[in-house]
């Protein structure tokens, strides 16, 4: 099994870091209201970068960190405004 952090990028220009088994799907729940809180306010979402780790633990951990990155570093991780790596 994968397991997959990714950073979205919501209408507002804002970033939102989550943990999911499917980044597709998880982007179409965002889009209809079914993902966080956070970004039912702020749709549309669109996933602009994602890694994936052979465990949950190191998912989770990786998400983790992202969270703790500021909106300048995650700009960097993900080289600016491009499309899902």
């Amino acid at each position: 099994m994968e397991y997959f952090v990714y950073i979205a990028e919501c209408a507002d220009g804002s970033l939102y870091t989550g943990f999911t088994l499917d980044p597709q799907r998880r982007e179409a729940a965002h889009n209809v209201g079914k993902g966080a809180k956070y970004t039912r306010s702020r749709l549309p979402v669109r996933i602009v970068y994602r890694e994936s780790y052979p465990t949950e633990h190191e998912a989770r951990s990786r998400e983790w960190h992202l969270k703790r990155l500021s909106r300048v570093e995650k700009l960097a991780l993900i080289g600016g405004k491009g499309g899902p790596k």
